[in-house]
């Protein structure tokens, strides 16, 4: 029988006629049409202000004028975009443009706060004494070779160090509660530290003004001051802390517990470490926000012009208390030294920050070539110490002809003698293998080593239990 196979023509597929094929959108980069649009459009928006404010309209005003000519330069250039995109396309290069001009604005506004405090602070900050000497003996009248600022750098460092002993223990602490024992009472605890955050700093300096000097009797000093910083600085390291330890993948979690870890070792060698540059930036957001305060340091460590080594006892003063001293006065010497030490406080920040970055490392996944190197070596020794573990010991007993095990069926051959042949086999058998026929019948261990050897016909005799 012959299987006929029929086969189907079936029929082609019309194409589409007069359509252009699909071509992916370049996403990323400059092309040529999108920066011709981008310089039209920032022309056409400048040439509308211009006409608006010098001859249509009584326009006036230098802010007016530039938020004029960046609308009508967004305007015309999501007109120009449209063109050639579509809808979508359109939307996300006004966006762009939005935030790249966001982000070029905060970048001019600090260039120009940092650029003009060092410029201003130029006349003081060359002369050695301004970083040596204290203001003791120099007057407002005094030239700029006389008095500096090093009571103000040891009082800010003594404060921010005592704020920061205190901050960073207590704040990584309250983020890891509140990350990892979630509850009621975690839940008030952050209500109350997002309240916190919006203190103002005069009330934190008041605070501690009426408890540690005014109800214990203590005397004003760096240390209260360091403790009205350190009300100030603990709701922001806290906050950004839980921010951080929330990004922690709860995989990595689960797997220390499923390797059967405590929660303390989990977070100990887990989450920590995972989390540590984040919460390295954590700790400079709340030294940023400590180190500038001015009224809580007025109302907790006073005012001097000398130098204070001791934090326990005497008035001791801050660089933005300094600064704000020096700029209120009508002396040019005086204003300049203003400048000078607001130089001064934003290098401070720069170096704190510098610090922290390098203890704060790499993020995760990301390591440098001396972290490497240290977890391959590690790798190293855990592999060799593995290997240890597993290689096969060495045997304490050697194998013995006694250690054999016995044929089945056999009860016992313990007391056998090796010298003399089994019955069952020839003369010429292994001594091992010799067996009687009480051993292959009853298992008798209690054979007689004297008994003669059986002839053949042993071996067409009655059995064993019928034997005399």
């Amino acid at each position: 029988m012959t299987v006929v196979e029929e086969t189907v023509a079936v029929p082609a597929l019309p194409e589409a006629v007069g359509e252009p094929p699909d071509v992916p959108r370049h996403i990323g980069g400059p092309t040529r049409s999108g920066v011709l649009s981008l310089l039209g459009a920032a022309a056409s928006g400048l040439c509308t202000a211009v006409l608006l404010f010098g001859q249509l309209a009584p326009f006036s005003g230098a802010l007016g004028f530039t938020v004029t000519a960046y609308l009508v330069f967004l305007l015309v250039y999501g007109v120009l975009t449209g063109l050639e995109e579509d809808g979508q396309a359109v939307r996300d290069r006004v966006m762009t443009v939005v935030l790249w001009s966001a982000a070029t604005l905060l970048f001019c506004a600090l260039a120009l706060v940092v650029g003009f405090t060092a410029w201003r602070g130029r006349e003081a900050l060359p002369h050695g004494n301004f970083f040596t000497q204290d203001m003791q003996a120099a007057g407002p009248l005094d030239p700029l070779t006389h008095g500096g600022i090093a009571h103000a750098m040891l009082g800010t460092l003594t404060m921010i160090t005592i704020a920061l002993v205190i901050t960073v223990p207590l704040g990584l602490a309250c983020a890891v509660y509140l990350n990892q024992i979630p509850g009621r009472f975690s839940r008030f605890v952050r209500t109350i530290v997002e309240a916190m955050t919006a203190l103002p700093s005069i009330v934190a300096g008041l605070m501690v003004y009426a408890t540690w000097i005014l109800g214990l009797g203590m005397q004003k000093s760096g240390l209260a001051a360091g403790f009205a910083i350190s009300v100030m600085m603990l709701p922001i390291v806290i906050r950004a802390a839980d921010v951080v330890l929330r990004l922690v993948p709860g995989t990595l979690t689960e797997a220390a517990e499923a390797l059967g870890a405590p929660r303390w070792r989990t977070v100990w060698h887990v989450v920590l470490p995972t989390a540590r540059s984040g919460l390295a930036t954590a700790v400079i957001l709340g030294t940023a926000r400590g180190i500038g305060e001015t009224s809580p340091v007025l109302l907790t460590a006073g005012f001097t012009a000398s130098l204070n080594a001791d934090p326990t006892e005497g008035p001791m003063v801050s660089l933005p208390l300094a600064v704000f001293n020096f700029v209120k006065s009508p002396q040019p010497t005086m204003i300049a030294r203003g400048f000078g030490a607001a130089a001064v406080l934003m290098a401070l920040v720069l170096i704190l920050f510098a610090i922290a970055r390098v203890i704060g490392g790499r993020g995760p996944g990301h390591q440098s070539k001396g972290q490497a190197r240290r977890t391959a070596r590690a790798s190293r020794r855990d592999a060799e110490r593995f290997a240890d573990l597993h290689a096969p010991g060495l045997s304490l007993f050697a194998p013995d002809d006694t250690d054999r095990p016995t044929r089945p069926g056999v009860a016992g051959n313990a007391a056998t003698d090796h010298d003399e042949p089994g019955p069952d086999f020839p003369a010429g058998a292994p001594a091992d293998t010799g067996h009687t026929h009480e051993q292959r019948g009853a298992g008798n261990c209690a054979t007689s080593h004297h008994a003669p050897a059986p002839d053949d016909e042993a071996e067409h005799g009655p059995m064993d239990g019928d034997r005399h």
